[in-house]
């Protein structure tokens, strides 16, 4: 197994291009492939080791064998998505809004790219609703599915997406989400798409992070992540979701009567009878989860997490199950036999639901989409209906996870494995069983020597770590996870780290003696006393994301951090400690480590009974140690899961994220193994920049446009043309005329794109003309349809505009205008020469259409956290926000000199602020973000407010931002009148002769000012 420098070969934001060749265990060898890999897994082959009672038992031991399997199918799919993302929009074969949704997720200048795996996992579910069932090549796998999904869910309909832990299943929810509610809202008849949604999560701390995807939420997903168009908001509220975990499926006691009541009455009553008396029927359970869905058809189900749900058969059918070397066959046994008691839960619920309101298509979304132990499937087998791959390796190659270290050697002789790499099965008899064990009380003096040396090996790294964050001024500390087998051996745990009260059951709180732990930086005893902020915390997470109540057996060996959690608590204002139950305490502790400022900030060591659940995310887990059977590569997986999440999100100049480590001890996990002398990378110092409203310097505000709309004048419709509406074609445009194709020997061809000459310049001007009248209606605010009337003017405008604007050159003629991106590009242009015109006709024609809840921004509101070093501190008399975050040095000194100058009243830099312009180009909606504004002291009460871009050189979309500034954003928000008055826009194209740039600006303000009579004299 190669040691690899430095794992990450691709970018997020691309298809992945190269990838680290694996021998036939799934290791690395080295060896870079330059391609992307292909979609396979690999299964653990069990073998018969030992006969007991003469059956054979089925045990996963270190030497098992394994196969790497392809997955023909999604490769398959994977390759035919790839062609048609490529494709020309003309052929994509999707609604219209599809295509805008598809066209935003795939822009290169937004704030922050998606990446590819997101919108390759959407695009893939869009291209076999959309695309595939319309084409007999592709309509094969639409068919396939059916079958499949058929086959193993009876009645319903499912896809699933594979994607890694950390690449953001949350992000392609809401992209599906939008996808279909947007369409609907604009297609009501059509039954492909549905605006209902049930979003099932497996446990509450999903449930809660999930409520991102309500749109009306505040800081939802879609604004947050630009996962829709402005515009397209509206339609999108319309939708109707509801966000559950798959416990609230189960049937719950009608009324209100004690457990113990309710027990005497079921053991003396029919079993049928008492459900009927005394329990929730089907609808019942449907109305209660469903109650805002109630009346809608074909729900959508989003399972997250979704390898918990399945078809499960009694374990009468099933043999044996196999288990690790290390486990019992009862602890293997029980742990199956509890994953398909969850399975049936959730797989019946949707049923339910199906059989009461309608189900049209199940979502399954996982890291790990693979059958469970025990559930009647090959184990580790993937789902056959997953539709899209992006594994773990994937991720870790596009630098998207954190890359998880496991020991590979050490000093041991006679040893096929390092010691620390399974840290279990050489302590497990050393260790409680489950349940806390009546005879021999154990001490955590008494921790297993091999534990005890593995707990101290991680913790020395861990210190080292923590002294590395803190010297760079990391606001929350590196987290450090236990994961046990039960309460007993994670109480033991917990004492042995933390410290523990060696004489509990003294009733006189001021007797009880406290010790300190062993593990300094994680103690919660110090000088003989608890401290009230807890260090290290003791979680049973899987019943905190149950919801029920937790059990008293954990409430036992918990009280004394559950107590000390709701003190901290009643020092917060606005909060209610008492109301708060036992486990809604723990379970806020548990989801806010690592963020700052909430009550789990200070947590460092976090213990965990069992497993961590799905979901518990914390982006500052750097080590992890397993204390428990690890029956599966995909358990393995799973814990290891917990500590992928990056801390930094901020690419290099090249797209590429540097890699981080999480420090694993205690899980036979074989994974990606990377040079321990590259050393995790903390987080970055981040320093805030907000508004401080004490400034003197002015606030500055903004509108916010979504678009622009216009009133139809009653004249004839014109054209203004200036240089902007010029348009050259020739041969140093991106498409060639002739193209030479010569062999090895032999002769050549030639081709050529002569068909473009023969289309005559007639047939050109009506093309434009009727593609100008479509984009001058989307405006139109007083038209319920294209304004037809006003086709022959737009095609005496396209006349004028062929003749006076286009140039042609190296044998080009008007007929290249015919191809899809040129031809938009002209369109672009004519329109906005026709709303020049509408302005010196000295009409208000043209209206902002604005954001409908926030029409208005503010320098008020800015307010971030940024890891950027190019920071300039501003003048608190001129700018309202503490940094100019400049992406150029010519920027900083264009700040610099502006706060030299008397007559600027005030400025902001356009960072964190959300001023952006809409505009076209090439017949794509887009948006871009000017660079500063600023306001203008020119003598009257309220300042001249001023749009400035800074531009080292100019391109042919810049012209088409510029123009659209001046055409259309300024005049449409100066007509509406409601924003102050705004000046002509600032373009510096030389910042580095800043000193005349200014002289321009001033100049060009004073020419924009009445004449006075001081100045007529």
């Amino acid at each position: 197994m190669a040691i690899l420098d430095n794992p990450i070969l691709n970018t997020p934001f691309a298809a992945p291009a190269k990838h680290w060749l694996l021998d036939n265990t799934g290791k690395p060898t080295g060896e870079i492939v330059e391609e992307r890999r292909r979609s396979e897994y690999i299964v653990a082959v069990a073998t018969p080791k030992r006969k007991r009672g003469g059956q054979e038992e089925l045990i996963f031991a270190e030497e098992t064998t394994t196969e790497r399997l392809a997955n023909d199918r999604i490769n398959a799919i994977r390759a035919e998505v790839d062609q048609w993302r490529i494709s020309p929009e003309a052929n994509w074969g999707v609604t219209y809004e599809t295509a805008r949704l598809l066209k935003h997720w795939r822009a290169t200048d937004r704030e922050r790219p998606l990446f590819f795996c997101q919108a390759e996992a959407a695009e893939t579910i869009i291209w076999l609703t959309e695309v595939a069932p319309r084409n007999p090549v592709h309509a094969k796998h639409v068919e396939y599915f059916r079958g499949i999904s058929e086959a193993a869910n009876p009645g319903l309909s499912r896809l699933a997406m594979k994607l890694a832990t950390g690449a953001g299943k949350t992000t392609v929810m809401a992209m599906l989400i939008a996808w279909q509610a947007i369409n609907k809202a604009r297609r009501p008849q059509s039954k492909t798409f549905t605006d209902a949604f049930l979003i099932v999560a497996p446990g509450i701390t999903i449930k809660d992070r999930l409520r991102v995807l309500m749109p009306e939420t505040v800081n939802s997903i879609y604004e947050r992540l630009s996962i829709v168009p402005r515009d397209m908001m509206d339609d999108l509220k319309k939708a109707r979701i509801v966000v559950t975990n798959f416990h609230a499926f189960q049937l719950k006691v009608k009324t209100e009567i004690s457990k113990g009541t309710l027990e005497i009455l079921r053991a003396r009553e029919d079993p049928d009878e008492f459900d009927a008396r005394f329990r929730e029927t089907e609808a019942d359970m449907v109305k209660r989860v469903m109650a805002p869905l109630m009346g809608r058809r074909g729900i959508i189900v989003i399972n997250d997490e979704a390898h918990h749900c399945y078809e499960a058969p009694p374990a009468s059918a099933l043999g044996p199950v196999a288990r690790s070397e290390e486990e019992s066959q009862a602890e293997a046994e029980a742990e199956a036999e509890q994953a398909r008691k969850e399975a049936r839960l959730w797989i019946n619920g949707i049923r339910a639901i199906d059989r009461v309101i309608g189900v049209k298509t199940v979502y399954d979304l996982s890291a790990t989409p693979f059958f469970l132990r025990g559930s009647g499937q090959e184990e580790g087998k993937l789902f056959p209906w997953v539709a899209s791959d992006f594994s773990l390796i994937d991720a870790i190659e596009a630098g998207i996870v954190k890359v998880p270290r496991v020991p590979t050697h050490d000093d041991v002789v006679k040893r096929d494995e390092p010691i620390f790499r399974h840290v279990y099965k050489h302590i497990r008899d050393s260790l409680p069983r489950k349940g806390r064990r009546k005879s021999k009380a154990f001490s955590p003096d008494e921790l297993p020597a091999q534990l005890e040396a593995a707990l101290k090996a991680l913790y020395r790294d861990y210190a080292a770590r923590y002294e590395e964050w803190t010297a760079k001024g990391a606001e929350t500390p590196p987290v450090f996870i236990v994961v046990a087998n039960n309460t007993s051996t994670s109480k033991l745990i917990h004492d042995w780290i933390a410290g523990w009260c060696e004489n509990p059951d003294e009733e006189v709180v001021t007797r009880r003696r406290w010790r300190a732990g062993n593990l300094p930086l994680f103690n919660n005893v110090e000088n003989g006393k608890q401290l009230n902020r807890r260090r290290t915390i003791l979680i049973d997470s899987h019943e905190l994301d149950s919801g029920d109540a937790i059990s008293d057996a954990f409430k036992e060996v918990a009280a004394d951090e559950i107590e000390a959690f709701r003190r901290e608590l009643r020092r917060t204002p606005g909060r209610d400690a008492d109301a708060m139950t036992d486990a809604d305490l723990l379970r806020e502790v548990m989801n806010t480590v690592g963020q700052k400022g909430k009550l789990g900030a200070p947590v460092r060591c976090v213990v965990s009974v069992s497993m961590l659940t799905e979901g518990w995310d914390a982006n500052t887990v750097t080590h992890i140690l397993g204390c428990r059977a690890f029956g599966t590569r995909l358990l393995c997986e799973q814990v290891v899961g917990r500590a992928l999440r990056r801390v930094s999100y901020e690419p290099d100049d090249h797209g590429m994220f540097r890699p981080e480590y999480a420090e694993v001890l205690g899980v036979p996990f074989d994974f990606m193994p990377a040079n321990s002398a590259k050393d995790f990378s903390p987080p970055k110092p981040r320093t805030r920049v907000f508004a401080d409203e004490s400034r003197a310097a002015p606030e500055i505000r903004f509108p916010r446009v979504l678009g622009y709309r216009v009133q139809f004048p009653k004249g004839r419709l014109n054209a203004t043309f200036v240089e902007d509406s010029r348009m050259r074609l020739g041969a140093d445009t991106p498409i060639p005329k002739e193209t030479e194709i010569d062999p090895l020997v032999g002769a050549g061809i030639k081709l050529d794109l002569g068909e473009l000459d023969a289309i005559r310049p007639q047939t050109v001007a009506y093309m434009l003309a009727k593609r100008a009248l479509e984009r001058w209606a989307l405006m139109a605010e007083n038209m319920g349809g294209e304004p037809l009337f006003l086709f022959p003017q737009f095609l005496s405008v396209a006349r004028r505009w062929l003749s006076e604007c286009l140039q042609l050159a190296d044998g080009r003629g008007a007929g290249w205008l015919s191809l899809a991106g040129y031809r938009d590009e002209a369109v672009d242009r004519i329109v906005r020469a026709c709303a020049k015109a509408l302005d010196r006709a000295g009409k208000e024609e043209i209206l902002p259409v604005m954001q409908p809840f926030e029409p208005e921004g503010s320098s008020r509101l800015v307010d971030l956290h940024t890891a950027k070093t190019t920071l300039l501190a501003t003048d608190p008399m001129k700018c309202q926000v503490n940094y100019v975050v400049y992406d150029s040095d010519w920027e900083a000194a264009f700040a610099e000199r502006l706060e030299r100058i008397p007559r600027v009243r005030g400025y902001v830099k356009n960072h964190g602020l959300g001023f952006e312009v809409p505009y076209l180009f090439m017949g794509t909606e887009r948006s871009y973000r000017p660079d500063f504004i600023v306001h203008w002291d020119d003598g009257q009460p309220d300042p001249l407010q001023l749009v400035v871009e800074i531009k080292g050189r100019r391109e042919a979309e810049d012209e088409a931002k510029a123009d659209t500034l001046r055409s259309y954003w300024l005049e449409a928000v100066n007509n509406d009148g409601r924003f102050g008055r705004w000046g002509p826009p600032i373009e510096i194209i030389r910042p580095f002769d800043m000193a005349q740039a200014l002289e321009t600006i001033v100049n060009a303000f004073e020419a924009a000012l009445p004449a006075t009579p001081a100045m007529a004299a």
